[in-house]
């Protein structure tokens, strides 16, 4: 088993309107304090960055200098608001990029590949797509421009009453990209690892799938949450406590599964730069939640920290 650690890196507080339509870069500017949280525990992180970060002098700098560690990787996050060619209504809007034309998704995807490239010295093999906003529809062009790794998919994820992306029937085990279908097996070279994420319960398939499409989900999973019946769990230390996130990883390692797929937000690790950790307080715990759960995955689980790319050299035998 991998442990996996994939950073949304991007500008502070994307969930707000204001904040996208005039960027700042407190978070990144903060990263070699991650970075040495992550080195304690011999994690090799996957910095995935966005198209502002990445043509942001100082923000290439830090990240220039978090590669020359030898210890982790930095790959592309796609916001679809904010790659040109975008528009004003476009970062207003925080639309998913399942929701572009064709034509831009590919001229956006190649402009942040690029752009990356300029960046940080060296090409971009992997690959998230911001609010989970991927297609199947991209996958060939992210093959065209050698990604070899994508990391959007969550099990059990739908927000298609939002016009956003649904992944109920994805796997928890990595996969190859088909060209028409984002959760099931295919041909391409695209290597899909899915995010960690499973039910506190084991059910059949189709109770599972109901549960994740129910009519007005954010109630309805949250009565059941409330009532103690059934809810979600992922590795992601803003979401999840620790002892869901120590159980989920328990189960994945019982049921055999490769990866352990860590995710949060640059800006979830400074205090104020999302709705998340606005105090240091607050941003205390969920450094101390990272750090108990990399010494349970690494010592109690024995799993092997690896960037997104080493992962699949590891998985695929490349």
């Amino acid at each position: 088993m991998h442990l996996l650690v994939g950073i949304d890196t991007e500008g502070d507080n994307q969930w707000s309107a204001a904040a996208r339509l005039d960027q700042t870069f407190e978070n990144i500017y903060a990263l070699p304090r991650l970075h040495e949280l992550f080195a304690r525990h011999g994690v090799r992180p996957t910095y995935v960055i966005t198209y502002p970060v990445a043509t942001d002098g100082a923000c290439a700098e830090v990240l220039r200098g978090l590669l020359a560690s030898g210890d982790c990787e930095v790959g592309a996050h796609h916001h679809a608001w904010e790659t040109p060619p975008c528009t004003r209504e476009d970062r207003e809007r925080h639309g998913y990029a399942c929701q572009l034309p064709r034509e831009q998704f590919e001229t956006q995807l190649q402009t942040l590949t690029e752009a990356i490239t300029e960046a940080v010295g060296h090409r971009p093999v992997s690959y998230r797509s911001g609010r989970f906003g991927f297609s199947a529809d991209h996958v060939a062009a992210l093959e065209r421009l050698g990604y070899r790794v994508e990391s959007s998919v969550a099990p059990l994820f739908s927000e298609s009453h939002k016009g956003g992306p649904e992944f109920v029937e994805a796997p928890l085990t990595p996969y190859f990209l088909a060209y028409d279908s984002a959760v099931r097996p295919g041909t391409s070279d695209v290597l899909e690892v899915p995010l960690s994420a499973a039910l506190d319960r084991r059910l059949p398939a189709v109770l599972q799938h109901a549960y994740a499409r129910l009519p007005r989900p954010y109630t309805a999973k949250r009565v059941l949450r409330a009532a103690g019946l059934l809810r979600m769990r992922w590795l992601r230390p803003s979401y999840s406590s620790l002892e869901d996130m120590r159980t989920l990883a328990r189960d994945l390692a019982r049921w055999r599964e490769p990866v352990l797929n860590v995710l949060f937000h640059s800006s979830e690790a400074i205090a104020g730069g999302s709705p998340y950790n606005r105090t240091q307080a607050e941003l205390d715990a969920f450094c101390g939640r990272l750090e108990r759960f990399f010494e349970y995955a690494v010592g109690a689980l024995s799993a092997t920290p690896a960037t997104f790319s080493e992962f699949r050299a590891h998985y695929c035998g490349d």
